[in-house]
């Protein structure tokens, strides 16, 4: 049986050789004919707000079968925590990855109201499907304390610190694709 990956991007312009769409390539490439990778196109992604993705992450997940695999990068990846941690799925999913998610509200600089997770988002985790966190130690653009942050939310999390400083992964993450496939 094919597994389904939902994979969102990242914000920025997506155009070939841009924001999340070497590593989206990547990770087509690599999965293989076990697996069917959904790319939906996120509105506005070099202004995102996020009514507009949360409208579009209702149908895709709504379209998806049980047990399927929800993968965010970046801002991606802190959408689809604060989707997941608001709403009320009747589905279950095998594990949420996120890779280089920021944690909105961490500081002054990191101010995303609408992408913040909600106050009681600690008390809500236990309904979260399995969380792989990727995070580089030296991410130049999202710094490593909001992994951190991350860990304090979801203690039970499994997170995958990788050395360097890779924010966009245009080479590709062989520890997402091994991941994917432990499902």
């Amino acid at each position: 049986m094919v597994k389904q990956v939902l994979f969102i991007h990242s914000a920025g312009p997506q155009g070939e050789q841009q924001g999340s769409s070497r590593l989206l390539k990547y990770l087509n490439d690599e999965l293989g004919s076990d697996f069917r990778l959904l790319a939906p196109k996120m509105p506005t992604p070099e202004d995102p707000k996020y009514p507009e993705w949360k409208q579009v992450l209702k149908e895709e997940i709504a379209s998806l079968e049980d047990g399927a695999i929800l993968l965010g990068h970046s801002i991606g990846g802190s959408a689809l925590l604060k989707f997941l941690s608001e709403e009320e799925l009747g589905k279950s999913f095998a594990k949420v990855i996120t890779i280089a998610a920021p944690y909105w509200g961490i500081d002054e600089n990191w101010q995303l109201k609408d992408f913040e997770l909600a106050e009681d988002f600690s008390a809500r985790s236990s309904l979260l499907p399995d969380a792989v966190l990727f995070h580089s130690i030296d991410d130049e653009i999202v710094p490593f304390e909001h992994l951190e942050k991350y860990m304090e939310s979801l203690p039970g999390a499994t997170v995958r610190q990788l050395s360097g400083k890779d924010h966009i992964f245009q080479d590709g993450l062989p520890e997402a694709i091994e991941e994917i496939r432990l499902g």
